[in-house]
């Protein structure tokens, strides 16, 4: 498994936060994601071989919210 942490604007109440952990939940390979909104980052643990980090951008990017960056 690997962790990541993605650094994402647009995220401001506990909607969101839902929203990208349960879109991020749902992806094949995806173990766990938590949204911190104090520090606008979303931590994810993904098999690599099921999923690319990539695809997880896009989903948060198709949920309505701005990836800044990794870590």
């Amino acid at each position: 498994m690997k962790k990541e942490i993605i650094r994402v604007d647009g995220m401001t109440c506990n909607h969101c936060k839902s929203a990208v952990e349960g879109t991020l939940k749902k992806v094949t390979g995806v173990s766990a994601a938590e949204v911190s909104l104090d520090d606008k980052k979303v931590t994810v643990e993904f098999d690599e071989s099921a999923v690319t980090l990539e695809k997880l951008k896009d989903e948060i990017e198709e949920q309505g919210y701005d990836v800044v960056s990794n870590g």
